[in-house]
């Protein structure tokens, strides 16, 4: 049985302020257990004064996951919620029936004099459908909260769900498998079990060699179905990779802009709501970004494709 099912190879998508490599949703593949969507964004710098802005969008049916490798993000949703998230910690907001949020480089980090970077990982989790209309929340937890396995010269964080033995305190609605995995050195092995069904590995950075095969930075490895354990040894120093899965999603997803819904009606009713202003703000930041058929004259059209989150 050959390990690796398919390989997915990078979109780059241009944001305005920065780039980001887009792996889902892909041709043929919309999902990696309950993952939708996942983009790496950056790595980027900014000089004095500047840094990210996504400015206040809505989702429905969906958990966005923000995972930091460099800088920090002040995240802002619709619930009051104001919280700055740096490297090694976890933002997990569950829009349910409906939130609203914004993500912008810190005051403190963009001080004239100073320069930032921007470099993490941002996905969506599909909700399971009994979920999809739950009432939104967010939940922050710092790195040292995560639990954290050594083997084999590979240090390995359970961002979210289960693996190696340890479970996230981020709560999920579903079996999820999102780890940070980071190697000493080439050579440095990391044995992946096969406690979910699907699974896929990110090369973030560096090179690895899994089952004879070899995979660089950038690229999406999705692991077959009937792969049991499966060998995932460093090929370069500095290799970082994020292992992802969980149990398959319950359906198909319809996909529009920052919607996700197993219904093709609840999107358009979210785009009226989001059109009609009904969604709730955001306490601290007035700006919003218009659908993407309705920009204002002026004001710098939405992307076609998801946002950042």
């Amino acid at each position: 049985m050959n390990a690796v099912h398919r390989v997915i190879e990078p979109r780059p998508r241009d944001l305005g302020d920065f780039a980001v490599r887009r792996l889902l949703p892909a041709p043929e593949l919309q999902t990696v257990g309950p993952f939708i969507f996942w983009d790496h964004m950056g790595p980027a710098d900014f000089g004095p004064g500047q840094g990210v802005n996504v400015r206040p969008h809505p989702h429905i049916g969906l958990a966005t996951v923000t995972f930091l490798y460099e800088g920090a993000f002040l995240h802002r949703d619709s619930l009051g919620t104001a919280q700055v998230i740096r490297p090694g910690d976890v933002n997990w907001m569950i829009a349910g029936r409906g939130i609203a949020h914004s993500e912008r480089t810190p005051d403190e980090v963009r001080g004239p004099d100073g320069r930032t970077r921007a470099h993490g990982i941002q996905t969506w989790v599909a909700l399971p459908r009994e979920h999809e209309e739950i009432e939104p929340s967010f939940a922050h937890h710092p790195a040292a909260s995560l639990p954290c396995v050594e083997r084999d010269g590979v240090r390995l964080t359970v961002i979210a769900g289960t693996a190696f033995g340890r479970r996230s305190p981020v709560h999920v609605l579903s079996p999820t498998l999102y780890v940070d995995a980071t190697f000493a050195a080439a050579g440095a092995l990391c044995m992946l079990d096969d406690e979910h069904e699907q699974r896929a590995i990110y090369v973030s950075q560096g090179a690895v060699d899994v089952e004879g095969k070899n995979f660089h930075e950038g690229q999406l490895v999705v692991l077959g179905p009937g792969a049991h354990t499966v060998r995932i040894v460093a090929t370069l120093a500095d290799t970082r990779v994020m292992i992802a899965g969980g149990a398959p999603l319950d359906g198909p997803r319809h996909i529009w802009w920052n919607f996700v819904s197993s219904s093709r009606e609840r999107i358009e009713a979210a785009k009226q709501q989001w059109r009609e202003q009904r969604f709730s703000p955001v306490p601290g930041d007035p700006e919003r970004i218009p659908l993407p058929d309705e920009s204002l004259p002026g004001t710098p059209a939405a992307p076609a494709a998801p946002p950042l989150s």
